[in-house]
């Protein structure tokens, strides 16, 4: 028969035993160490110097002094003596300095909630929802600075979103679907899914079904494109067209040694000229100033209006118009002999 039990190696008293107390009372010191473990210490490699009674650690790698060749034991201090016992796999213990209830397991003390198959809160988990939570509400905080989230996937083609359910039923998602770039789906039945909003990993800019897709894109409730939109960044400028449709800006003002001109994104070109003239040629009882051309500032596409007036003068008039897409034709009248007057002239018409 042994001389110890199996598993706590509590010493046996023996048949007609001689002072079978000390046998008992070995006993009870070793239980007294082993149940309702609480370690003061774990991995302590120096004795205490004045150890209080009851005080236990689990011994380091490394000890000195007394501890010597104890290594991975728990020392309990009983009366005026250390006492030693060797943990086995499954026991708990309360670590005083991590406030935590900790396991022996592979040769060291480990949190309990460290490598759990699951954990329910309110409810049950199972084998993909290894954590569940049934609450009114969950909290994130911080530690005395900022706090993060984190949704980690282990490869470019696998998913990493939060998923937003109404009655088991997916309606919304966004996060990393499919790529790295960061999406937002939405769907009616949890089936057929809509990229709403994806935004590139790479540039950041945004495209899906709530952006236009063109320039021509006038969707009712989509975001406009900034190179779509027209802003105090680009709603003046160089105006240009594609098959009809704009593709700068919305107006454009420019002057040269011509005059001044306008252009407008729907097409419509102005071009205005002040030019000098003389009107003190004979014309039976008029004067004129003969006639004359002058080049439009910009050309038209097509030969527009035009017209003109004198600026200095209430008896005169210009009889004025475009000659072609590219000037003006005009002659100058007055009741009387004039020199050093400007004649007005403005064409309208259209640049494309």
């Amino acid at each position: 028969m042994s001389h110890t039990t199996a598993r706590l190696g509590l010493p046996i008293m023996a048949q007609a035993q001689a002072q079978k107390h000390v046998t008992h009372n070995e006993a009870l010191l070793l239980l007294d160490g082993a149940t309702q473990l609480v370690l003061d210490g774990i991995g302590t490699e120096t004795p205490p110097v004045t150890p209080t009674s009851g005080e236990t650690h689990f011994v380091g790698p490394n000890p000195t002094g007394i501890w010597a060749l104890q290594t991975g034991a728990i020392a309990q201090w009983q009366d005026t003596q250390w006492v030693f016992q060797a943990p086995l796999t499954g026991w708990r213990a309360w670590d005083v300095a991590g406030d935590q209830l900790v396991v022996y397991a592979a040769g060291s003390w480990q949190p309990m909630t460290n490598n759990l198959d699951g954990l329910g809160i309110g409810t049950s988990f199972d084998t993909t929802n290894r954590l569940a939570l049934a609450s009114p509400a969950s909290l994130f905080s911080h530690a005395g600075a900022g706090h993060q989230v984190k949704v980690n996937k282990a490869s470019n083609g696998d998913t990493a979103s939060l998923l937003f359910q109404s009655n088991w039923t997916g309606h919304a998602e966004m996060g990393l679907a499919g790529d790295t770039d960061f999406r937002i789906k939405v769907s009616p039945d949890g089936g057929s899914w809509t990229d709403a909003l994806v935004f590139d990993a790479t540039t950041g800019r945004a495209s899906g079904a709530a952006v236009q897709s063109d320039a021509t894109d006038i969707t009712t409730g989509k975001l406009a494109r900034a190179d779509y939109a027209y802003g105090p960044g680009n709603l003046i400028g160089s105006v240009s067209e594609t098959d009809g449709v704009p593709t700068g800006a919305v107006i454009e003002r420019g002057s040269n040694a011509q005059g001044d001109y306008v252009r407008f994104a729907d097409g419509t070109q102005i071009c205005t000229a002040s030019v000098a003239v003389d009107i003190n040629q004979s014309n039976g009882s008029l004067f004129w100033s003969g006639g004359a051309s002058h080049a439009f500032p910009m050309a038209f596409a097509q030969t527009p209006h035009g017209t003109g007036s004198l600026s200095s003068t209430a008896d005169g008039w210009v009889n004025g118009r475009a000659d072609s897409a590219a000037a003006w034709e005009f002659a100058c009248f007055a009741t009387a002999s004039k020199t050093g007057e400007t004649a007005e002239l403005i064409a309208i018409g259209r640049w494309y």
